[in-house]
């Protein structure tokens, strides 16, 4: 369903902060709180000027008794300017992002489901579950690392374990990315691989 679709969403300065969906870019254009961008020409629309547009044919829009409303993909908000912080979440599917899917102790590359997560400082030895003490290993160099420290097992890591910061490209990441999102979106973010 087209409400449920990606919109980006500029702050003030025209910089990508988040993506949302369609009906919540619709909420904040009714609202006052954004305005819609056309992708085709930069041009700002209020609500009465963007619902006055002509729907190009084929162009995906939003119908009601009385009007046929061109589906917003970009929305800039009229008065935040921050950019957020934000935490990157501690996860498996992050993790083997950040590591690139990449063992950190021999550098090999093998499959997905050839891998496990590695504590540098072992749990039993009072390691967490943090960005700063997991690692990537192939099932070798976790059998060889086994529960010691790196000094014990005699293995060295490629780089040190740290959190990625947040960017652009951590919120495309969780869209389907329109094209019509180039011109707003700087080249380096096209590839939504995350990088540390």
């Amino acid at each position: 369903m087209v409400l449920q679709d990606p919109a980006l969403v500029l702050n003030k300065h025209w910089i990508a902060i988040d993506v949302t969906t369609v009906m919540s870019a619709l909420s904040k254009l009714v609202e006052g709180a954004a305005c819609a961008i056309r992708p085709e020409d930069c041009s700002v629309h209020n609500f009465a000027s963007w619902s006055a547009l002509r729907v190009g044919e084929g162009r995906p829009c939003v119908r009601s008794a009385r009007l046929e409303i061109p589906v917003p993909e970009v929305i800039l908000l009229a008065r935040y300017g921050e950019v957020p912080d934000r935490g990157l979440t501690f996860s498996r599917r992050n993790l083997y992002k950040r590591d690139k899917y990449t063992c950190q102790y021999c550098g090999a590359k093998p499959p997905y489901e050839d891998l496990t997560i590695d504590h540098v400082v072992p749990r039993s030895r009072g390691g967490a579950s943090t960005w700063t003490n997991c690692v990537l290993a192939c099932w070798s160099c976790n059998a060889k690392k086994a529960d010691r420290t790196l000094e014990q097992a005699g293995l060295k890591l490629f780089r040190k374990p740290s959190k990625p910061s947040w960017s652009p490209k951590l919120l495309l990441a969780r869209a389907t990315v329109r094209t019509s999102w180039k011109r707003f979106i700087s080249e380096a973010y096209w590839n939504v691989e995350l990088e540390t």
